[in-house]
């Protein structure tokens, strides 16, 4: 009597062999991502002073206001990557439970020894209720979005002042140089510039960070938003805060000079709005460069495909 084979749809036998008496993984469903954005919802609310702290400090910190975008940034690769969820099936669940029991330690020691490991273990909980509603499938499909929770973790003073430092520094002496270049005359000292008698010092405000971690989340996003090779990921992310620098100086230098020739006044309103401008300039130039890599990649294509059709040509 012949027997019959029953498989779930999209699934054969054939590319799927299954072990007698073994169940194959369903297809992630609708109600599962109910389920995760509840177990979600359940973590925010049960760690709700944590992600308060951090909204307190996204809206309080010009430097950490890459903190807002984030979730947006998170929420456009996953859907541009949509098509990936036909795809999942629902298993590996217990590597939610793992990050779950990891971020419930993270948050208690964060909550009694380091505010920075009690927000990143809030943010762990949430991501880990995620994956125990929707599996491990999910998890590898979707990295480049689960990674991108990290944004969500402002960072710590000390970490930032270790960083805000040589980079206050380093942006005076090229602030200064670039001053020389254009004959406008500037002492330095530090990171305290000095024009026609009036001190104007890099401070955190404008040493570049904000500009450099708001410009980083942007191109994360674009890279991993958009199906590229990895080179070019690479490149992106590379080059992202190199432009910042190298743009935030360019905002240095009228603002220098305007606090040397204007009002304090007029100085501290072009250096809040130029930081603005130039993030967007700096962006622009990211986007051209990342359309020259494209560029590149297609006419090696090219070359690479009218290669292989001469080769084959000349073969006949």
């Amino acid at each position: 009597m012949p027997s019959l084979a029953i498989t779930q749809p999209g699934i054969t036998e054939e590319h799927s062999p299954r072990v007698p008496g073994q169940a194959v993984p369903r297809q992630v469903t609708p109600r599962d991502l109910a389920v995760a954005a509840l177990l979600a919802t359940a973590a925010v609310v049960l760690t709700w002073d944590a992600w308060k702290d951090v909204y307190r400090l996204g809206t309080s910190r010009e430097e950490m206001g890459y903190v807002l975008l984030a979730p947006f940034v998170i929420l456009w690769i996953a859907w541009v990557r949509a098509g990936e969820y036909r795809q999942c099936r629902q298993r590996g669940g217990w590597v939610g439970l793992l990050i779950l029991a990891a971020g419930y330690l993270v948050f208690w020691y964060g909550y009694v020894a380091d505010p920075v490991l009690w927000r990143a273990g809030a943010v762990m909980l949430a991501a880990g209720g995620v994956i125990v509603a929707l599996g491990s499938d999910v998890m590898f499909r979707f990295l480049p979005a689960f990674a991108a929770t990290i944004f969500l973790v402002p960072v710590s003073p000390n970490g930032r002042y270790r960083l805000a430092e040589p980079l206050q520094t380093a942006t005076a002496s090229a602030t200064q140089s670039l001053c020389d270049l254009l004959g406008i005359h500037v002492d330095r000292a530090g990171n305290l510039l000095t024009i026609n008698g009036v001190d104007v010092t890099v401070a955190e405000a404008c040493n570049g960070m904000r500009m450099i971690l708001t410009l980083v989340l942007v191109c994360y996003a674009i890279a991993f938003a958009l199906p590229l090779r990895a080179y070019v990921r690479f490149l992106l992310l590379a080059a992202s805060p190199l432009v910042a620098i190298v743009a935030n100086v360019v905002r240095l230098v009228p603002t220098v000079w305007l606090f040397g020739n204007a009002s304090a006044e007029t100085a501290e309103t072009f250096h809040v709005v130029g930081g603005w401008v130039m993030t967007v300039v700096a962006f622009l130039f990211l986007m051209g460069f990342f359309r020259l890599l494209q560029r590149a990649g297609e006419e090696q294509e090219e070359a690479a495909a009218e290669g292989a059709a001469a080769a084959a040509g000349g073969g006949r």
